[in-house]
């Protein structure tokens, strides 16, 4: 019983020095705030910037925040023809060791037509390897299905 409280002490504390760091105690009217764009963590410096002193850096050279480019999925429904550079794989489909995941030949399926490719029939798979796309199948080469037929 003791545990809980302690925990809920400390989280009362934890905000609480929280709420209050960014003050020092003196109002004087002119000195920008935290949310005026002076870094929080700036101290004025005594001497000359030191080699890995992280007050060095001016701040245009911060890297702006970046977002991941939207995801390609494959097509999924009827074939679509060969693209340029696109590879031929036949084999028999086999269950990868994670739900969902399509095997032919060491190459992980990603997208085509769900009724051609399952376990155990036989296919012709036409697309693209992508060695450097991750997935959660962890296992074999994605390969992007463009066309897929029994063969």
């Amino acid at each position: 019983m003791k545990t809980p409280r302690l925990v809920l002490a400390a989280l009362v504390v934890c905000a609480a020095l929280s709420a209050c760091g960014g003050q020092d105690g003196d109002d004087r009217t002119g000195t920008p705030s935290p949310s005026e764009g002076s870094p929080v963590t700036s101290v004025p410096s005594s001497g000359p910037a030191q080699p890995g002193d992280p007050s060095a850096v001016p701040p245009s050279t911060a890297l702006p925040p970046t977002a991941l480019p939207p995801t390609k999925r494959p097509p999924v429904g009827p074939s679509l023809p060969p693209g340029p550079g696109a590879t031929t794989i036949t084999g028999t489909v086999q269950a990868g060791v994670e739900p969902n995941c399509l095997l032919v030949e060491g190459y992980q399926l990603i997208g085509g037509p769900r009724d051609v490719l399952t376990v155990g029939a036989r296919v012709t798979v036409t697309g693209q390897p992508k060695p450097d796309m991750m997935t959660t199948c962890q296992q074999g080469t994605p390969f992007v299905v463009e066309s897929a037929r029994r063969s």
